[in-house]
């Protein structure tokens, strides 16, 4: 016992020292930030630059923490180093507590200003109005497709895309309650009623469903009802305090939703990107063949094709915009060229925008 005693005294100091050069290093890396910030000037929020960051340390990573863990920690490192030359601020579809949330703490990490919205035209409105630097909103889910709204305001909307971020989502029943047979009614969003049907109808088939705005807004009303339960994920039981009835009860264990990340530009080159667009084609034979041979001819691989109705953009009855996203950087010849030649022969074509992809 002594032995180990003087072993553990002996762990203990190397990891005090240890993490005094942490510290040590992570001020100089701050201090190198600071000057590139009085260097740069204007905005330093670059999405290229901290997603090459995250990879080149996901690579380097000997163990034995995961990648994960390690590009979370980075994550903070690079979030607390920029709020010392610009405080960002970020709008989310709220409330707090929803896994737009979620998603914005993992894309930005902590220091940035979150600011709730009631809607996704919130979100992006705030965006346009300068009140935020970045909005965060959902775009399509694994199991349910495409959010339609975000889809439809990209058409019309000036900002572009400049990030995204893919989440997993852990659909979790939570209640005051002690058990199953106690709760009398379900909170939850539609869509998480839908990615949780063949669960509910097992567990609770007659309990009555009712609809809300957002998941965080279910757990909100049943931490005020005890007789009630609600699906939500972690952040809104930690947030209104409600005990975790039945964990992982999304009916696909790989349930994911895509998050994009909006601003007033783009993002440049990071060496592994994807390129956003929405077009139309011409009402003539061939035209969608015409559309999308462009991409084919140069190897561009294509990662998303969804039809829309064209409303709010001058569309007639029964015409429709295909959002497309590829892989690559608009500015890389391959795409570019490809991109030229489709705008020769699409109705319209408008460019959303290039960002670094995220990891799977």
């Amino acid at each position: 016992m002594a032995d180990e005693q003087d072993e553990l005294a002996k762990l203990r100091q190397g990891i005090d020292h240890f993490d005094e050069e942490v510290l040590r290093l992570i001020s100089q890396r701050a201090q190198l930030a600071h000057r590139i910030g009085e260097i740069k000037q204007g905005n330093l929020y670059r999405p290229e630059r901290e997603a090459q960051v995250l990879r080149r340390i996901a690579a380097a990573n000997p163990g034995p923490l995961p990648e994960a863990s390690v590009q979370k920690i980075f994550r903070e490192i690079m979030s607390a180093c920029l709020a010392l030359e610009q405080a960002l601020r970020v709008a989310y579809l709220g409330p707090e507590g929803t896994f737009s949330e979620t998603a914005a703490q993992k894309h930005f990490g902590s220091a940035p200003r979150l600011t709730p919205c009631a809607t996704i035209d919130d979100a992006f409105r705030a965006v346009e109005a300068g009140n935020a630097d970045y909005a965060v909103v959902p775009v399509e889910n694994s199991s349910e497709g495409a959010i339609g709204r975000t889809l439809d305001l990209l058409l019309t909307s000036p900002l572009k895309i400049c990030g995204e971020v893919s989440l997993r989502i852990h659909q979790n029943l939570l209640s005051k309650a002690d058990s199953l047979a106690a709760v009398k009614r379900l909170y939850s969003h539609a869509q998480s009623l839908a990615q949780c049907h063949e669960w509910l109808n097992r567990s609770l088939g007659q309990l009555p469903r009712v609809p809300v705005a957002s998941n965080a807004e279910g757990a909100r009303m049943a931490a005020e009802d005890p007789e009630s339960c609600a699906i939500a994920g972690e952040a809104a039981a930690q947030r209104y305090g409600l005990p975790v009835l039945a964990a992982n009860i999304e009916d696909d264990p790989n349930n994911t939703t895509r998050f994009l990340v909006l601003a007033e530009h783009d993002s440049g080159p990071s060496g592994k990107d994807k390129t956003s667009f929405v077009c139309s084609a011409q009402n003539r034979p061939g035209a969608m063949l015409a559309l999308l041979s462009p991409l084919a001819a140069q190897g561009v691989s294509m990662t998303k094709f969804e039809s829309r109705p064209a409303r709010g953009f001058g569309g007639g009855r029964w015409e429709y915009v295909f959002f497309v996203d590829i892989e690559g950087h608009q500015e890389e010849a391959a795409v570019a060229i490809a991109l030229r030649t489709l705008s020769e022969s699409a109705g319209f074509v408008k460019i959303l925008g290039s960002y670094p992809a995220a990891a799977p």
